[in-house]
């Protein structure tokens, strides 16, 4: 039992929605993979703001027709493919993947797309390696609290080295 074409046109409505949003596209081939594997994907990229879907490509070729931000994701539009859209988190979301292909060694990327840009596996692989933006942020505010800290002895040092000097001259005029 075929989907209807009003059931059609949902599907490619949502998945038009997904890019609306998405900052990142990864296209992985999902050839192999189970239902409860799939589910075990899904949960991973949730933390990051990220969503699998698995539809046919005709439906994906509808959805991104028309729209100049996704219309490189057309050549990798062949086989068995999963498409995962990220919004937020791409770091943390592209880890998940990764990490998910490590533990199940099952699936694989075909590519992605940033920016309108087609990203090589070098390229998915380094955005993977990138520290994520929490520990970004905490490495931001170490620095700032290691300027201020230097600026504050800084600071302190200038009437305490003149308290000193004074001293020191009270002391060498007395003997």
């Amino acid at each position: 039992m075929g989907r209807t074409l009003e059931r059609k046109q949902q599907i490619v409505e949502e998945l038009k929605g997904l890019l609306g949003e998405a900052e990142m596209a990864l296209v992985l081939d999902y050839q192999g993979l189970s239902i409860k594997e799939m589910s075990d994907l899904r949960t991973r990229l949730q933390a990051s703001n990220g969503v699998c879907k698995v539809t046919k490509n005709t439906l994906m070729r509808h959805a991104i027709n028309g729209n100049g931000a996704w219309s490189n994701l057309e050549s990798l539009l062949t086989g068995t493919n999963a498409f995962v859209l990220i919004k937020g988190d791409v770091g943390g979301a592209v880890k998940a993947v990764q990490a998910f292909q490590k533990d199940t060694k099952k699936s694989e990327t075909k590519g992605g797309l940033f920016e309108g840009k087609l990203l090589s596996q070098g390229e998915i692989k380094a955005i993977g390696d990138l520290p994520t933006k929490e520990v970004l942020m905490a490495q931001i505010a170490g620095s700032l609290n290691a300027l201020a800290t230097k600026v504050a002895v800084g600071i302190n040092e200038v009437p305490s080295g003149l308290a000193r000097a004074l001293h020191q001259h009270a002391e060498s005029g007395e003997s």
